[in-house]
């Protein structure tokens, strides 16, 4: 679409609202007011060529950032009320310290994220997969479901005492040696294709099945890997 169609469809859009929309404001670099900075539902930034987002802006719906290639932070303050989608944001490094949002993280495909912040709260999933450069996850990391890690090849290191209210999803986190002492998973545990994973942990509760299929552990029976980690248990069945 050319730019004059674009320009055409915003200018639209302002007659009929009123007022420049956020996006068109972002991408032309005009001055963002107080009130363009509160999103009262969601806001959609996907597929465009932003770089970075402005200081102070706070959704109280979802905000969707989903293959924006550009984009390589986030700013300071930011909040987000619902789900905040950054899938194939292939440039981005980090996330601000003080990120505050109510859903789902998806981070799927951001192969160049290194780390998360310190004591980061997940209010829904954590979804991490295929963020290749990723090398641990950070201590006081609470998430109310699942954490989905596919792929991960680089991951080596998960926080001692994590407790995650749903499933685990290692799979093919081939850089892997050890899970945490005082891991407790609410769902599955996927460690298929874990393949430098040799042993588990003492004390490891899982409340649904382990899968290890193409892994070391493969050689042990499934009296042995209860065994193994006792006092703790596998409440589901042992696929391999």
């Amino acid at each position: 679409m050319e730019k004059e169609t674009i320009k055409k469809i915003f200018d639209f859009l302002e007659e009929k609202e009123g007022k420049k929309s956020f996006l068109w404001k972002l991408l032309n670099d005009e001055p963002l007011t107080e009130d363009d900075l509160h999103i009262k539902g969601n806001l959609d930034l996907g597929f465009t060529k932003i770089i970075s987002l402005p200081e102070g802006l706070k959704v109280k719906g979802s905000l969707y950032l989903r293959d924006c290639t550009n984009l390589t932070s986030l700013p300071e303050g930011l909040k987000v009320g619902g789900k905040l989608d950054l899938r194939n944001c292939t440039s981005l490094k980090s996330l601000p310290k003080d990120l505050k949002f109510g859903g789902s993280l998806d981070l799927t495909n951001c192969t160049s994220l290194t780390s998360l912040p310190k004591d980061l709260k997940v209010g829904e999933s954590l979804v991490l997969e295929d963020c290749t450069s990723l090398t641990s996850l950070p201590e006081g990391l609470e998430v109310k479901y699942g954490i989905i890690l596919i792929g991960c090849k680089n991951l080596k290191y998960l926080p001692i005492g994590l407790k995650i209210g749903g499933a685990l999803d290692l799979e093919n986190c081939k850089s892997l040696t050890s899970l945490p002492e005082g891991l407790e998973v609410g769902g599955y545990l996927d460690l298929n294709k874990c393949k430098s994973l040799t042993s588990l942990p003492k004390g490891l509760k899982v409340d649904n099945n382990l899968h290890i299929k193409k892994t070391p552990l493969e050689k042990f029976s499934d009296d042995e890997i209860r065994d193994m980690i006792k006092p703790g248990f596998i409440v589901g069945k042992i696929f391999r």
